[in-house]
């Protein structure tokens, strides 16, 4: 007798053919569609997808109110944030989290079903690094990372949207370009689109660090579109108009 791993026994025979395998999953790493994220770590319902697009900007959000602990001080700036957001969105949101992230999280939105870091394929190594369609060689190759600068978030890990803030939904993000600032060109801020916390009856919020400088570790900020609009900086205006606004990008993983 042999016995199945539900428990109940069986005859062995040698008569009969082997029963055949049930079908095989798809192949997690597929690209079909040539963006260089693999199938299996891009989120395909529905639901998964609107609940990143609260948990991502959600996340980002408390910042805002109280600096996470878990957000290395060394790696407190623009794109920073997006990491640190990014990568908490997809943890598993136990009693363990929110012990260690403290109160103000609870009810942003259902964790996602399709994986978390601790099983997703790509673990912690979530951003691309390099142009091209995944191939699995790409794992041991460098082609992804824990690091992405904003650069590297815009060209490798989002796709464009447009430059209309009406296109745009909470999650996407917007990147500026300041070709004279030299060591870090590219700076990103995150649209909240409806904040989850004192919304004030608008849509149009966005987050963002200021990033480091040589006299202070910078600052959080939460502001509105129409308020950057007229910001006395011109090159920092999110309009179509502006040369140095680049526009609305968003998550490889949510397109």
């Amino acid at each position: 007798m042999t016995v199945a791993c539900g428990g109940a026994p069986q005859a062995r025979t040698s008569a009969r053919a082997p029963a055949a395998a049930p079908p095989a999953p798809a192949a997690r790493w597929d690209d079909s569609d040539r963006d260089g994220i693999p199938d299996g770590a891009e989120l395909n319902s529905v639901a998964d997808r609107e609940n990143v697009r609260r948990l991502f900007p959600g996340i980002a959000e408390m910042q805002f109110y109280r600096l996470s602990d878990d957000w290395n001080a060394d790696q407190r700036d623009c794109a920073g944030l997006v990491r640190f957001s990014w990568r908490e969105a997809l943890r598993p949101h136990d009693r363990l989290w929110f012990q260690k992230m403290g109160q103000g999280y609870e009810g942003i939105a259902p964790d996602v079903r399709a994986y978390d870091l601790e099983r997703g394929p790509l673990g912690e190594m979530i951003f691309r690094t390099s142009y091209g369609s995944f191939k699995e060689s790409d794992l041991s190759d460098g082609m992804f990372s824990q690091f992405a600068d904003a650069r590297t978030l815009k060209n490798f890990n989002t796709v464009f949207i447009s430059r209309d803030r009406r296109r745009a939904e909470p999650g996407d993000l917007l990147f500026f370009y300041q070709p004279w600032v030299q060591k870090l060109p590219f700076h990103v801020m995150l649209f909240l689109g409806k904040p989850q916390v004192a919304a004030e009856g608008a849509a149009d919020w966005v987050v963002y660090h200021t990033g480091a400088s040589a006299s202070d570790a910078g600052v959080m900020k939460r502001v509105r579109l129409s308020v950057l609009d007229h910001h006395p900086n011109k090159r920092w205006r999110p309009v179509p108009s502006n040369p140095n606004f680049l526009g609305f990008y968003r998550l490889k993983i949510l397109d």
